[in-house]
Parts: structure tokens; sequence; C-alpha cells
């Protein structure tokens, strides 16, 4: 039988070395907001002695449950008068009150709020229960109260990097052709999936052993969805070069990426949109719709291009001239590379996350 992490005395776990900070990830699907956890969390580990609550994130940080997370709270931290759950989403925000207001807890909450859109009436309920609130954007920080500071997403720069070589990292990865594409997403009609497959049946044919990926699952609600764009691409004769892997295990998504030649994301909405920053780390280059933080991301079209209403045929277009010219993919891919680190690391995200923590402890 597993030991109990909870009754094994960890060095934050009032033993006078680091603190314990438990980071809530209850979603039974692997999303964005989940690698955006993953990464964050890792690099916590730096600094804190990190509890995941809930469900597993990748590279190996093993949960404990809400009751373990529960009973390792019932003391405050050596020197600090409570611990820190940080929240993403609406059931870790329940779970959170349940444990602060109703058990009685020392812990305060914060959550991370990537909206770029008016919460719903539990939500916004929920929201105004945190103790302190960190939206990703500015924008974001206009639709929920009580922010206390704007902390763009990261990437991990070491994790995603670039490919020695582009060309053999796509051939080890089995796919066909000398070079790929992908959009990395759900599989949705907001998530723009059927954007990037009419822009691939328009751009393949002049992009010679290019083949275009659809990474992402379909949920149940959104098979005949899927079923429409397979027969949409079986009709354009394009089934061998536009392919739906399905969902890629997180632990291979770095292997994957670094191998693309471009990143398309054509989303009608997203909040934040963290598939172009791994691109970006990875050396790789992106085409986007003007939603989440697309534009920012690219540098005023240095590091990508964004395409105003995510029009799929002026996005072929695009694609089409950012491939046929090698000196300007090269140019972008470098350039991406290099804000991802200068700009979106992950360790700058963890840097603006810590000052709330630190004046939340220091507030009182």
């Amino acid at each position: 039988m597993p030991t109990d992490p909870a009754t094994v005395p960890g060095p934050g776990n009032d033993q006078g070395g680091r603190d314990l900070l438990f980071v809530l990830n209850m979603h039974r699907n692997f999303t964005g907001v989940s690698a955006t956890a993953a990464a964050v969390a890792h690099e916590q580990l730096k600094r804190y002695d990190v509890r995941l609550v809930g469900r597993p994130l990748p590279g190996g940080l093993d949960p404990v449950s809400f009751w373990q997370a529960v009973r390792l709270s019932r003391r405050p931290p050596s020197g600090k008068k409570f611990h820190i759950w940080h929240v993403r989403r609406n059931p870790e925000m329940w779970a959170g009150i349940f444990a602060r207001d109703i058990l009685r807890l020392p812990v305060r909450l914060v959550f991370t709020s990537a909206a770029q859109r008016r919460h719903s009436s539990v939500p916004r309920w929920l929201i105004s229960r945190m103790d302190a609130v960190i939206a990703t954007t500015p924008e974001a920080a206009t639709y929920v109260p009580g922010v206390q500071a704007v902390v763009p997403h990261g990437v991990d720069i070491n994790r995603f990097q670039p490919a020695p070589s582009r060309r053999q990292a796509w051939a080890s990865n089995g796919y066909p052709g000398t070079a790929g594409i992908a959009t990395i997403g759900r599989i949705r009609e907001e998530k723009g999936t059927d954007r990037f497959v009419e822009a691939m049946i328009a751009a393949l044919p002049a992009l010679p052993g290019y083949t275009a990926l659809v990474l992402g699952k379909a949920a149940t609600e959104h098979a005949h969805f899927l079923t429409r764009l397979k027969n949409q691409v079986a009709k354009a004769g394009l089934s061998e070069r536009i392919l739906f892997p399905g969902e890629i295990d997180a632990t291979t998504m770095p292997d994957l990426v670094r191998g693309l030649s471009l990143l398309v994301a054509l989303p009608r909405y997203e909040g934040y949109g963290v598939t172009p920053l791994e691109a970006m780390a990875s050396g790789v280059p992106f085409v986007a719709s003007d939603t989440g933080w697309f534009d920012e991301f690219s540098g005023n079209g240095a590091a990508g291009t964004v395409i105003p209403g995510g029009d799929p045929q002026v996005a072929s277009g695009r694609i089409i001239e950012i491939l046929s010219d090698p000196l300007r993919q090269q140019s972008m891919a470098n350039a991406a590379r290099a804000r991802a680190v200068e700009q979106f690391s992950v360790a700058q995200e963890a840097d603006g996350i810590d000052a709330v923590y630190q004046a939340l402890w220091s507030a009182v």
C-alpha cells in the first residue's frame, strides 16, 4: 500500500523548511489550464514544498486527495498564519471555500483568471470569495473584481526547446511527409478546428511535402463536428495529408512541437492561449486569429502572424508565404524563441505569482 503523503513529514510540513503550497487540479481532462498549472507548479517546486491536490499533472507530481490536503492544512506553516491554496477552476474554488469557511482551516485562496469575457453568476460569486485574484492579461483583469496583479502565463523554456534539426525531429515523430504544420487543442467550433481544416485544404496544394495535424480530442458532443471535418478532408482528396491523431500525451508533446515548421491557432474565442507560446519556445512561429493574447505574443509580427477575424482563406495565404520563404521562416523561428525566453518564461510567471503570495502573508 502506498504511503499516505499527508502522514509524511515534508520539508514544509512544520519542520522548519520551506512553506507548503497547495495547487489544486480537480479537472478530469488535461486542458490548457492544466498545462499552465503543471508548468508553474514545477517552477514553484524550487521555491515551495508543493502539494498537488486532486488529479495528476505531467512531470511526476503525485497528487494528494482533498482530505489529505485538509489534514496538512490544519496547522499554519511556521512563522505564518495561513497556507496558500492556489485554484484555477470552479470546483477548486468550491473546495477552497469549503476548507476555509466551513472547516475553518488556516488557508487563503488565490485564483488565476484568464477569461476575456464576463463570467456567469456562479463563477462571479466564487471569484468574489477569493482572497487574491491574478489576471493573465490586462483585458482579463477588467472582467473580475479585486485583481491584485496581472501575471501572463509563461512557458517552460527548458522543456520546450528548438530541435538541432527540425527535419530530423519531424521524421522521428513518425508522421508522413518531410515537414509538419499543426493545430493543438480541443476539437470544437469555438477552437476553430474547422478554420484550420479549411486553411489547410487551401494551402497544402502549394506546399508539397507538408503534412497537417489536428492534435486534440473531440468530446462526445462534438463527434459529429469531427466527422464533418474528416468528410471535408476526404472530399478534398487530402486524407493522407491532413491527419487527426487525437489527443497527444503531454509528456511527448515537446518532441512533437519542436518538429513542426508552423503552429496554427484560429479559435473564435480564447482566454489566453498557451500553444503558441509552447511553439515559440520550440523555435516554431505561428499564424493565429486575433483572440487570446496572440497579438502580444507576436511581437508586431516578428514571431507570428495574427489574422483579423481568423479568416481561414487569409490564414492559408500567410501560411504559404511563410513556408515558401525559408529565410523568413527561420527569422521568425529565431524571434519566436527569443521572445519566449525574454518575455514569457514560466520563471517570470512564478515570480509574479510569488509576489502575490508574499503580499498576502505580509498583510497580516
